[in-house]
């Protein structure tokens, strides 16, 4: 084989140039072709992003869809437990609670999402409650930061939703977080600000600064019902002065022992289909935050190749709309050992959420 200057060297000046051109003018059709295949590449999965987020908020919406889905998720769970005490109750079903409890617990979601957030910003880069409820408080949080943390807002309200009436998920803001207007991200905002500033002024206050107490303090405040019926009405009033409009009573004295009927039957739905919306908000956060398609996460999930900090961070959704709904099926829940900050959190706790997650994966991969 000859050098390749032997062969210039036997051509014209004229044949020369020409070869170059020729050798430009085909560099120059594969970088084009390339780029043409880059964009076609980007184009298609933009179109399949979208429909696959069309499919899960129109499967959000869906109550026949709910209703399986919390059949299976219950299901699974108590298999999991050598159980079968979860029975479905009848539709016409009743249950007792106390007007005061559930409006303590519709508007605690805040609160534990704030929680939950700032505790999976420690885990990513490090820093303690009080290093990342200053940030959110001075505004001094990054773009990424305020997604993770209303994508935790947009969970645990969700998560307590259906307890408040299962005709709730046909609302209109009731949709995938990708499709939320301003002004619906703006009010789970409000809440996570609204509460780190209660809780921050509260943790300040402890002697000991060290990460891991002030986790420990957080646990208590969460098993405190003074404390968060003060964080409920706080956030409650956060809700009104946001959308502009006067701040009414909490409650009345009447209202403190009211005693309201709610259905037995959309409670069971409410909690064994909080792991669902954790799910969705888990995708929908991925979508946006690493352009990940649902059904690519929802892919590695069920195979067991979901990376590391994935999985973690899809655990924590579920441990934030598993919180979410304690309150609503009775207040006395809050003060069990597993109701605390995930990183308090056993690893066989840990692994309840992550069974959880995998089934309504498991479920939702087969719709999607």
């Amino acid at each position: 084989m000859f050098p390749v200057y032997y062969f210039y060297g036997s051509l014209t000046k004229y044949q020369t140039m020409f070869l170059r051109q020729i050798i430009i003018g085909l560099l120059l059709l594969l970088i084009n072709t390339s780029c043409n295949e880059d964009n076609n590449k980007k184009v298609n999965d933009a179109g399949k992003m979208k429909k696959e987020l069309d499919k899960l908020n129109e499967l959000l919406r869906d109550s026949s869809f709910a209703i399986t889905m919390a059949q299976y998720q219950d299901s699974v769970y108590q298999a999991s437990e050598n159980s079968t005490t979860g029975m479905m109750p009848s539709p016409d079903s009743i249950i007792l609670q106390r007007y005061k409890d559930e409006k303590v617990a519709t508007n605690i979601a805040g609160f534990l999402a704030t929680e939950c957030g700032i505790g999976a910003l420690m885990e990513q880069e490090g820093g303690t409650p009080i290093y990342w409820l200053k940030k959110i408080v001075n505004n001094k949080l990054d773009t990424a930061g305020i997604l993770l943390l209303n994508r935790f807002a947009n969970a645990t309200w969700k998560a307590s939703q259906p307890y408040r009436g299962l005709q709730r998920i046909s609302k209109d803001n009731f949709i995938a977080a990708n499709f939320l207007s301003d002004a619906e991200i703006k009010k789970d905002y409000d809440q996570v600000l609204a509460a780190s500033v209660k809780l921050l002024d509260t943790l300040e206050q402890a002697p000991d600064t060290s990460a891991m107490a002030q986790l420990e303090m957080i646990s208590m405040l969460m098993k405190n019902r003074q404390y968060l019926t003060e964080i409920a009405k706080q956030q409650e009033a956060a809700y009104y002065k946001g959308v502009g409009e006067p701040v009414p009573d909490f409650t009345s004295a009447a209202q403190d022992t009211l005693l309201v009927e709610k259905s037995a039957y959309e409670a069971y739905v409410a909690t064994n289909i909080a792991s669902f919306y954790a799910l969705e908000c888990g995708l929908s956060y991925l979508a946006i935050a690493k352009n990940k398609l649902p059904s690519d996460v929802l892919q590695s999930i069920t195979d067991g190749s979901i990376a590391k900090e994935d999985k973690r961070l899809l655990e924590r959704f579920a441990n934030a709309t598993w919180k979410a709904g304690q309150a609503f099926r009775n207040m006395e829940r809050i003060e069990r050992p597993n109701f605390t900050p995930f990183g308090l959190l056993s690893n066989e706790e840990i692994a309840k959420d992550w069974l959880l997650i995998k089934a309504a994966a498991v479920n939702l991969q087969q719709h999607l």
